[in-house]
């Protein structure tokens, strides 16, 4: 199956609390690359590109390692670009 590429904003009380490192070593378990920053809204914005599946389950093992704090989950799809080399917290 071919990547994707798929851009997911969490949000709720999710700056501030450990969110873009968690996400960050929970992604490195996955055969994912791309990258996790905050935006000046107050929301956490990752870009990831990988099989549509393993996306899933990241966003799924971001959801249970940080679930008490995410509020609402938004996912939009988009090509691949293979951009990413690894996983990395944006600056």
């Amino acid at each position: 199956m071919a990547n994707v590429g798929r851009q997911v904003l969490f949000s709720g009380r999710v700056q501030g609390v450990g969110f873009r490192m968690t996400t960050c070593e929970v992604a490195r378990r996955f055969e994912v690359a791309g990258e996790v920053r905050n935006l000046p809204d107050g929301r956490v914005e990752m870009v990831a590109e990988g099989e549509p599946e393993t996306l899933d389950a990241l966003v799924e093992a971001i959801r249970q390692a940080m679930g008490g704090l995410i509020s609402e989950v938004t996912a939009t799809d988009r090509p691949s670009h293979g951009a990413y080399v690894g996983f990395e917290i944006a600056s």
